[in-house]
């Protein structure tokens, strides 16, 4: 059975729904269990009630995003009496990669993740959710920082399907895909620099797809950790696919090939 792991907002006009500001309502909100997405803390809190609040905070998940940040920042979500803390309420559960792949094998399936490295732009990450749920992905994995957010935005996106696709967010992305290569997966890598053309992957195999991001591609440190890297042949002009559409083209790659 998988377990939901807690885990961010982008700087905007947030909808008082979507966030609880205020030192008590944010420490309750902990303690009941809520799943928070990211949470902000004027820099200089140091009252004994924020301490309060730091300690509530080991409680929830490692990979929540935590932000020491200027009271200027707090204010730009809110003009009310914040406190000097606003949390954001994760409008999805987020889940462990180590689980979701665990349930894949007991199920006598062979593991097929979308690794998202800073992809940023939240419609590409609705739309990549869309084709995972379509294509029968496992799961998508994102970065707690530079990744798109999971919001109201991205789920509308995705026509509900973040909903429904378990998503993983990972604190360190590299650590992710060594657990998934250590859990026996293969990390295909998509990037207009190789040579392989995304064909000649054997994607019947345990497969963790990694896309980069849409302007800078994917970061070298997490490339070095890709079994093997693939690119997706362009015959125009143009030198790129949007992310949203190259993605889609890997997983319906390994729809074919499952068959």
């Amino acid at each position: 059975m998988l377990t939901p792991k807690n885990y961010d907002a982008p700087t905007r006009r947030v909808k008082e729904k979507e966030m609880i500001f205020g030192l008590h309502s944010v420490i309750e909100a902990i303690e009941a269990g809520k799943t928070l997405d990211k949470v902000l803390i004027r820099r200089d809190l140091g009252s004994a009630l924020g301490k309060q609040l730091l300690n509530a905070l080991q409680k929830v998940s490692a990979a929540t995003a935590v932000q020491r940040v200027p009271v200027e920042k707090l204010n730009q979500y809110t003009d009310k009496n914040h406190q000097g803390v606003i949390a954001f309420l994760s409008p999805v559960e987020f889940y462990r990669v180590e689980d979701v792949i665990q349930s894949v094998y007991d199920r006598g399936e062979s593991p097929l993740i979308m690794v998202l490295d800073n992809v940023t732009d939240v419609r590409n990450l609705g739309a990549i959710a869309r084709t995972c749920a379509c294509a029968g992905a496992h799961a998508l994995v994102i970065g707690t920082r530079g990744s798109a957010p999971v919001n109201g935005d991205a789920i509308r996106t995705s026509a509900g399907a973040l909903h429904t696709l378990p998503v993983c967010k990972v604190e360190n992305m590299q650590q992710a895909l060594q657990l998934m290569r250590d859990s026996g997966l293969q990390v295909v890598a998509a990037t207009e620099h190789a040579e392989l053309i995304y064909t000649r992957a054997d994607m019947t195999l345990p497969t963790a797809i990694l896309m980069g991001n849409e302007e800078k591609g994917i970061y070298e440190g997490n490339l070095r950790l890709a079994s093997q890297q693939v690119r997706i042949p362009m015959c125009g002009v143009i030198e790129s696919l949007n992310v949203s559409v190259a993605a889609g083209v890997m997983l319906y790659e390994a729809v074919r090939q499952r068959g």
